[in-house]
């Protein structure tokens, strides 16, 4: 834990609640709906938080990168050079926010010396807020400030295990895989953010996406809150991310895990499960 994770996790707290407001009115009315790509929506409540979140950490921190989905990248190009860097999904799940399905969060990580320190993460339609500091701890934050902790579950056998999976991009072999290893069957849910944060909350122990996992803002406040709680988030095979990679790619999938587990799922995935 370090002085500027504490003061980042405040700024990044309130910005991400103002932007909640802002995504939120956009929601209730009709919106629009464009495509950056293949399956990739975009809406006006991605650009408008994107803008208001990156106003307010740069008012705050004008030296620190942001790093974040809606902006152009000429403007944070150079990042990995940074020692802090900021992460900013300004809606994860925006399929999720066109569908109505309330299932999509407004995220802000912190990462110093390409470690994710800070994690906010704010749950629009569940009216719910959550900060981390790794090193600190992690809380639910209540609209009048009163902070409640927060932390992983304590399940150390793969046993009835509760594992969450993309509700949009779910392979048939988690299904499998899940059943090979006694665990529940996986619970598919939208928003890597939301994942990570009923991770953190010990509401379920393991959140599992193989292959490509979006970006870096998709990771670093997870990664950040998860870690707070207790638990951990890497790649798949259990190798930490790196945010100070010019690649801002996560090209080797997500595992967040209570801790306790994440060897086991990383053993499991690779085909030698163990219980």
């Amino acid at each position: 834990m370090t002085a500027l994770a504490l003061a980042a996790a405040e700024v990044a707290l309130a910005a991400a609640r103002e932007a909640s407001e802002v995504v939120l009115g956009i929601y209730a009315g009709p919106f629009t709906v464009q495509y950056k790509g293949k399956d990739d929506p975009v809406t006006r409540a991605d650009h408008e938080s994107n803008a208001l979140i990156c106003d307010r950490l740069a008012r705050a921190f004008p030296a620190l990168p942001i790093v974040a989905e809606e902006s152009d990248p000429g403007s944070y190009a150079g990042f990995s050079s940074a020692d802090a860097v900021w992460f900013v999904d300004p809606v994860d799940g925006t399929r999720e926010f066109v569908n109505k399905n309330g299932e999509f969060a407004v995220m802000i990580g912190l990462a110093e010396h390409g470690r994710a320190t800070v994690g906010v993460i704010t749950a629009p339609a569940w009216g719910r807020a959550f900060v981390g500091i790794v090193g600190e701890g992690a809380w639910e934050v209540s609209a009048d400030g009163t902070r409640a902790p927060i932390h992983v579950s304590t399940r150390d056998s793969l046993e009835g295990a509760s594992v969450l999976v993309s509700r949009s991009r779910t392979q048939p072999q988690l299904t499998a895989l899940a059943a090979a290893l006694g665990g529940r069957a996986p619970v598919a849910l939208g928003s890597s953010g939301l994942k990570a944060v009923l991770v953190a909350t010990g509401d379920h122990d393991v959140y599992l996406q193989p292959g490509r996992a979006g970006m870096r803002w998709d990771a670093c406040a997870s990664e950040g809150l998860v870690r707070a709680a207790g638990g951990e988030l890497t790649e798949v095979s259990g190798a930490s991310i790196d945010y100070a990679n010019p690649d801002i790619t996560n090209r080797n999938g997500l595992l967040a895990t209570n801790g306790l587990l994440h060897r086991r799922v990383i053993d499991a995935f690779a085909g030698t499960p163990r219980k």
